[in-house]
């Protein structure tokens, strides 16, 4: 479990296929503080650490095909900036809101306001194929960071980032056509679900 508050930007250095699993090695500066079996948020997808250079400061996460078809995992290179969180703490604040790390699936972005100190991402997504939900002023994890919905329509919704968040995690690489990974609020997800079961029963 996570909370959406980014903790660094770690970096793809190498990319490796086998069969139809990918190993990603990435570089982060706490590298040398994980542990093997250890989850850990990749633009909000929950991967798990499978090796350890501690002296290179380097880790390697797999993702299998599935997590490739359903994320933005197919759009990593080498260099790309992948916002990272380790899992939540029970002993600390939570200061985002409740981050499973299972994308719901990918959307897009399509403009990119300054707003003068502040900017207003646009994203587009598939709202027939996917449980999805977005409010006003709700929760949505975009590449794992937790956020405020400020405009929402079906298959699209708005965000504004601060200067911090902004800097701090990928968001500054962010253009119209970048594809993200989105997980819609868990809580929403449910009382959706049973609200489709209750008016299915009312047929």
């Amino acid at each position: 479990m996570f909370t959406g508050i980014v903790e660094k930007t770690a970096k793809v250095v190498k990319i490796e296929k086998e069969n139809t699993n990918y190993h990603f090695t990435l570089t982060v500066d706490f590298a040398d503080e994980l542990g093997i079996d250890q989850s850990m948020a990749h633009d909000g997808c929950c991967l798990t650490v499978v090796k350890v250079d501690k002296a290179a400061k380097t880790y390697v996460v797999t993702a299998m095909d599935e997590t490739m078809i359903k994320t933005n995992l197919g759009t990593w290179q080498v260099g790309t900036e992948v916002n990272v969180e380790r899992s939540l703490r029970m002993d600390g604040r939570f200061d985002g809101h409740i981050v499973q790390g299972h994308v719901d699936q990918t959307a897009t972005c399509t403009k990119v306001i300054d707003d003068n100190g502040s900017w207003r991402f646009y994203f587009e997504y598939d709202a027939k194929n996917a449980p999805s939900i977005t409010v006003p002023k709700g929760s949505i994890s975009i590449n794992g960071v937790s956020l405020t919905i400020v405009d929402s329509e079906p298959g699209m919704f708005s965000v504004a980032i601060i200067p911090y968040t902004y800097q701090v995690t990928n968001f500054h690489n962010f253009k119209p056509g970048t594809v993200v990974n989105i997980e819609f609020d868990v809580f929403g997800k449910y009382v959706q679900r049973l609200l489709e079961q209750y008016l299915s029963t009312q047929k």
